[in-house]
């Protein structure tokens, strides 16, 4: 190793820690299937940056609530059944604007009490 001045346990904590991040890149373009996007200007570097990192902590928290949970899911499951939710914005004559949202099914409703969130719902204005 290049860190003579790191114990051996300090060592293999630091390489569980790397397998973890490359474990969160490997999720990123899998499950949550975020592809590689090209930007040159680097407000827009950070910014894709953050969206990704943001992904990743949202995978990870919904992973803990899953495992909290009595229900055995497992995140790519999850997403899957929340992927089937659609919402719906309708603009009749330029003017009135319908919305919907796709019932949710028992399955659907499940999910979201055992992460501990609120169904999702159309707001009224």
């Amino acid at each position: 190793t290049n860190m003579p001045d790191h114990t051996p346990v300090e060592i293999v904590a630091r390489y569980k820690a790397l397998a973890d991040i490359e474990r969160g890149f490997r999720v990123l373009k899998s499950e949550i299937e975020i592809a590689p996007v090209y930007h040159r200007l680097p407000k827009r570097i950070r910014a894709h940056a953050f969206i990704c990192v943001l992904a990743l902590v949202l995978y990870r928290v919904l992973r803990m609530r899953l495992k909290a949970s009595d229900q055995r899911l497992s995140p790519e499951r999850a997403l899957e059944i929340a992927r089937r939710i659609q919402y719906h914005q309708i603009t009749l004559h330029r003017q009135q604007t319908a919305t919907g949202l796709t019932s949710l099914s028992t399955e659907q409703r499940n999910l979201f009490d055992a992460i501990d969130l609120p169904e999702p719902a159309v707001k009224k204005l």
